[in-house]
């Protein structure tokens, strides 16, 4: 097994400062207001490692556990309900529609399972070397689903290219040029997992560790946690696979612009298996 890694400190944000202002707690308290209206909706349960904070010798170790969210295993639902229903919302009176997505399985089980809340359709195109595991549970969500041949970025493109063809509605975690408002309505919903735990622990962290998959889920936690602890902002610490390193490769490049990992992109962690950042 591989235990080595890379770790490289991120200069491109030394300079000119991002607009955080939206990613604060009114943001977070809205988001959080929709899902507590969800039948399903309990807050997650913040872990606490005490056993080894001690052997490392750490005041504390945390882990946010989403394993229990809805029910559907992953906080991804979090951002997608969230998105589905402002859409819905915009869409009143205007009949029928389809979602679709492309998805490795819990962003695609989460656009699934709200879609079949709101009576409406959902499409749902899965990466070569997806598990029938996770396609079955998309599927019993009563989505129309299928594995295809090719990797997570070109299955975004065929589920883009469906939206266009069909008149469907893009439900993607990622941004690009003329594509925000969705992804930052589905990062707008990721923000009640930050204020659970931020409302949990009750005290500054030193360090916060997001894993990197497309940077959304991490890019709203950073800004959320920037906003919340202005006054002592932890590091953020962000994780990827090696071989699907988009996000430390751009930092790398110092320039601001992004690096884009073509492939397969081999990793047990195929929920981060995205090479083009979002």
């Amino acid at each position: 097994m591989r235990r080595s890694f890379e770790m490289i400190i991120n200069e491109v944000v030394s300079g000119e400062k991002a607009d955080i202002g939206p990613w604060n707690q009114t943001a977070a308290r809205a988001s959080k207001s929709f899902h507590e209206k969800l039948p399903e909706y309990q807050p997650t349960p913040l872990r606490s490692l005490a056993h080894q904070a001690k052997r490392l010798g750490l005041g504390g170790i945390f882990v946010k556990d989403e394993s229990w969210r809805f029910g559907l295993d992953s906080f991804k639902a979090l951002g997608a309900s969230f998105a589905m229903h402002v859409v819905a919302e915009e869409r009143k009176g205007k009949g029928p529609c389809t979602f679709v997505t492309a998805t490795d399985g819990n962003h695609g089980r989460a656009v699934a399972w709200m879609a079949g809340k709101l009576g409406q359709k959902a499409v749902v195109y899965m990466p070569t070397g997806s598990s029938q595991r996770r396609l079955a549970h998309i599927l019993a969500e009563g989505a129309e689903a299928s594995i295809t041949e090719k990797n997570y970025d070109d299955a975004v493109r065929l589920a883009a290219a469906q939206e266009r063809e069909r008149g469907w509605i893009l439900m993607q975690d990622t941004a690009w040029d003329g594509y925000e408002k969705i992804p930052g309505l589905i990062m707008k919903g990721y923000l009640t997992m930050g204020l659970e735990a931020y409302e949990e622990l009750q005290k500054v962290p030193t360090h916060i560790f997001l894993q990197a998959g497309v940077g959304s889920m991490s890019a709203a936690m950073t800004a959320f946690f920037a906003n919340v602890y202005r006054e002592h902002p932890p590091m953020i610490v962000l994780v990827e696979p090696d071989q699907a390193d988009c996000i430390f490769r751009s930092a790398k490049r110092k320039d601001g612009t992004f690096e884009v990992v073509a492939g397969r992109m081999d990793t047990i962690m195929a929920g981060l298996a995205c090479g083009e950042p979002s």
